[in-house]
């Protein structure tokens, strides 16, 4: 096996090699375009002059790789990493080591996604079929804070595809029609896109897609149970522009996911060791749909420069519901009948629960820019707030105490000074205010502050931008934080303790209407690199390097209790999610890009690491060191690109005790994308040429017993080898 890997890798860097000095020849005339962003500031800027550490993610990515998931298009951006299971279609963002409870703000076309499922794993995601992605926007770090409150890590903003990602300059109408397939067990879409510009005030979009997979097999030729789906998704934008400068742009979004969660026994269970080792989990088949609803009104004139304003109104409803549809059981507990109650953390063979939240918000911001003696100023101000409403139902299971209930308001605004002078310096200075309210039957608890940034960037020779930044962010405790309360069900065995509240079970959480909300303070040093017509005519440079220090106070986490004496050995009683006074998170970050016109070449790398300072114990959600490089051809007069990525992954042992931590590993893809004629678009693409097993994140282990959660630990296997192809045509008129 290393000699058949050894020689396919030689194959690729010969083959690679060849083709790369005949396109050497063949730079490109015109300078590469540089995606636009506005996520850092709210003002328009290039990703490579923004003094802060911006990714975006366009359209021609996204199809190169050819996402099953969004997840899959992380790889790219240095300090973004995911949590997810094979067995949920939902995706978990990390950025710089930050994670759960509104940590990264995600959001889709402005409206945030706050959707939160309390399990083994992580505590907060989102659904969005990749095909529906017209681009991706990350920015890491408390950087962005006036985007709004919570984004201590940082936020990902994602946009769905919109007229212009379908009809060409010129055509009043249009439709792009593709589909894919792939291995690794049968996986495909289908998909089809199309808007008509009415008149040049008025234009219709909107698309659908139907996505189905079947069980993939990880690096080892072992199938991961429960990890196929079947996905609907559709969207639909109406733009109006009513007068010079304006647009009106209303969006609706929905999707339905219909999958099952959880794992099956994977082996004996006579004894106890088997039982700990091969227990499987309950299933449940699942229907989760999400519907959002979006209202965007701009303007923007050249020659107005005192108005410069976007506002928008949202609202979103994930709603998730499941039947148990088995349960690993030695006592036969599985199914309800005379004298049997089904298991008390998950109920019985055909039971129903449900987790359902609701978020409407809004926000506003206009910019006003004003040349006073030498400095070109941009002054923006803004309010924004959400409001999210949480409600569980579990007829004879836990989920309703592990996922209560409840409401929370959270609403804020800012002030954003930018200034230019003589294009050498350049000084961004913001406060935001921060306000909640969280609310329940039982408790009721807010909070204010106000966060503070500054940040200061020279270009001392041109080319060269080094800077340096302090931000604060502000993060409101969630619903589940503050109320989680009651007992965790035994599962069918013994009861350990009694509750609080009288109830029994293996411990107790408890309530804390104390929490203090997190403060995230963010040091950074950086420098942005820029040249053109480096080596040839029209090649570029780009690259950003950034170390940052991010010292959270009164950082938020699950502690439990000392233990005490039982029947079966020492046990925790309570858990309860409490303020620790520090936790600091310590990153390296690099992205780097150089592109010829006929070849080109990237790499990012991340080095983190975190700990708890109290304890000096490091934080579960840091991710591994990993550098990703990519190099690529453009061939027959740039209609066939040819590209190879490779990421390099280190384990991170740096974790709490009773924790499994991730694998290393090595993951080769290979893409092409050959474009026969201007309509025609043809993507095939190999991921995981080597077949690499892989474990991308740590696994808890068991609360009360120390052993594996084997519902994660089965499910966090990335897939293996994987052949893909992709189609897409377009159809176009004037």
């Amino acid at each position: 096996m290393i000699v058949g890997r050894r020689s396919a890798l030689a194959l690729l860097v010969s083959v690679s090699y060849a083709a790369l000095l005949t396109a050497s020849a063949h730079a490109q005339d015109t300078l590469v375009l540089e995606p636009i962003t506005v996520l850092a500031t709210k003002t328009p800027e290039k990703t490579s002059d923004a003094l802060a550490p911006v990714t975006v993610i366009g359209k021609d990515k996204i199809e190169t790789v050819q996402p099953k998931r969004v997840s899959d298009l992380f790889y790219l951006v240095p300090g973004v990493w995911t949590q997810d299971r094979g067995d949920d279609p939902a995706t978990t963002i990390n950025i710089r080591g930050l994670q759960d409870f509104g940590r990264v703000a995600t959001i889709v076309d402005g409206a945030r996604q706050n959707y939160q499922r309390s399990g083994h794993g992580a505590q907060g995601s989102f659904f969005l079929d990749p095909e529906l992605i017209g681009g991706v926007d990350v920015v890491r770090g408390p950087s962005a804070n006036i985007y709004g409150s919570g984004a201590i890590g940082g936020v990902a903003a994602f946009r769905t595809k919109d007229i212009n990602d379908v009809l060409r300059p010129g055509e009043k109408w249009g439709a792009e029609v593709g589909g894919g397939i792939g291995t690794n067990k049968l996986q495909g879409y289908s998909s089809a896109f199309g808007g008509v510009r009415v008149n040049p005030n008025f234009d219709v979009f909107g698309g659908a897609i139907y996505r189905s997979s079947q069980n993939y097999k990880d690096g080892q030729g072992t199938e991961i149970g429960n990890t196929g789906a079947n996905v609907s998704s559709g969207l639909l934008k109406l733009t109006v522009r009513p007068a010079d400068g304006h647009e009106v742009k209303l969006g609706g979004l929905f999707q339905e996911d219909l999958y099952a969660v959880g794992q099956l026994n994977r082996g004996p269970t006579a004894t106890a060791a088997q039982r700990a080792l091969n227990q499987g989990s309950s299933a449940y088949d699942t229907k989760t749909q999400n519907y959002q609803g979006t209202l965007r009104w701009k303007y923007s004139r050249p020659e107005d420069r005192l108005f410069d304003f976007d506002l928008g109104l949202y609202a979103t409803r994930t709603s998730t519901d499941q039947w148990k549809s088995y349960h690993y059981s030695t006592s036969g507990a599985a199914y309800c009948g005379a004298g049997n109650t089904g298991n008390n953390i998950s109920g019985c063979v055909g039971d129903p629960r449900s987790y359902q939240i609701d978020t409407v918000g809004f926000d506003f911001n206009n910019t006003s820019r004003i040349a006073i003696a030498g400095w070109e100023n941009a002054f923006t101000f803004g309010i924004d707030g959400f409001r999210d409403e949480v409600d569980s139902a579990d007829s004879r299971g836990n989920s309703n105490i592990t996922t209560p209930g409840g409401k929370r308001t959270v609403t804020g605004g800012f002030l954003q000074w930018k200034g230019n002078y003589s294009r050498w310096l350049e000084i961004v200075g913001a406060a935001r205010y921060d306000n909640y309210r969280l609310e329940s039957v039982s408790t009721t608890t807010s909070g204010d502050r106000i966060s503070p940034k500054i940040t200061v960037g020279v270009t001392p020779v041109p080319g060269i931008q080094p800077y340096v930044s302090y931000a604060e962010g502000y993060r409101a405790p969630s619903v589940t934080e503050t109320l989680i309360a009651g007992a965790h069900a035994t599962g069918g065995g013994p009861a350990f303790f009694t509750c609080p509240d009288g109830t029994t079970g293996l411990f107790c959480f408890l309530p804390n209407p104390n929490l203090r909300p997190e403060v995230g303070k963010t040091k950074e040093v950086g420098v942005n690199f820029k040249f053109d017509s480096v080596f040839n005519k029209g090649d570029a440079f780009r690259a950003k390097l950034n170390a940052f220090q991010n010292d959270v106070d009164d950082y938020i986490e699950l502690v439990a209790s000392a233990p005490v004496a039982t029947m079966f050995g020492p046990f925790s009683q309570y858990y309860q999610y409490q303020n620790i006074p520090s936790a600091r998170i310590r990153g390296l970050e690099l992205e780097a890009s150089y592109d010829a016109g006929g070849w080109f070449a990237s790499v990012n790398g991340t080095l983190q690491k975190g700990e708890n300072t109290q304890t000096g114990v490091g934080l579960s959600s840091i991710q591994p060191a990993r550098l990703t490089t990519t190099g690529g051809l453009r061939l027959l007069d740039r209609k066939l690109t040819l590209s190879a990525q490779w990421s390099s992954v280190a384990a991170n042992n740096d974790i709490p005790a009773g924790y499994i931590p991730s694998t290393s590993y090595n993951l080769v893809n290979l893409y092409a994308t050959y474009q026969p004629t201007k309509d025609v678009t043809v993507n095939l693409g190999i991921d995981n040429v080597f077949n690499e097993y892989y474990r991308p994140y740590a696994i808890p282990g068991s609360s009360t017993d120390g052993t594996s959660q084997n519902d994660m630990l089965w499910t966090s296997p990335g897939p293996g080898i994987t052949y893909k192809a992709a189609l897409k045509v377009h159809f176009g008129g004037v």
